[in-house]
């Protein structure tokens, strides 16, 4: 049975992942693993040792507290409304989309976001 802590620390590798545009083949190649490790990890199906989780921070270029971020607020959340947000890649690419938008822009574009689901 899966561990609370450890799906969302699979989340948040997931999560960084995608937002640097790296492959989980990409990332296994960086920390020395295989590829379906950097999966079982990120389904929270296996645990990151802390030695693993340090060359995963480091192949993603973020502290190790990054992957605990959000912990006592998903305690807090009731399930399904934030956490599946870090599961769904089409959110995943929407944000990673909208970080290539040059910052002018991408400050409307929130903005005319924010309008749209206040209307909602």
């Amino acid at each position: 049975m899966k561990h609370p802590v450890d799906a969302h620390v699979g989340k948040r590798i997931r999560h960084r992942r995608w937002m640097v545009g790296m492959t989980q083949q990409q990332l296994a190649d960086r920390v020395g693993i295989k590829f379906q490790q950097i999966q079982k990890y990120e389904t929270g199906m296996n645990r990151v040792s802390a030695s693993r989780l340090w060359d995963i921070a480091d192949a993603l270029e973020v502290a190790i507290s990054f992957f605990f971020e959000g912990l006592d607020d998903a305690r807090e959340t009731p399930r399904g409304v934030e956490g599946d947000m870090l599961a769904d890649k089409e959110a995943l690419e929407l944000v990673r989309s909208y970080y290539t938008i040059p910052e002018a822009q991408r400050r409307r574009l929130f903005d005319l976001a924010r309008v749209l689901s206040d209307a909602a």
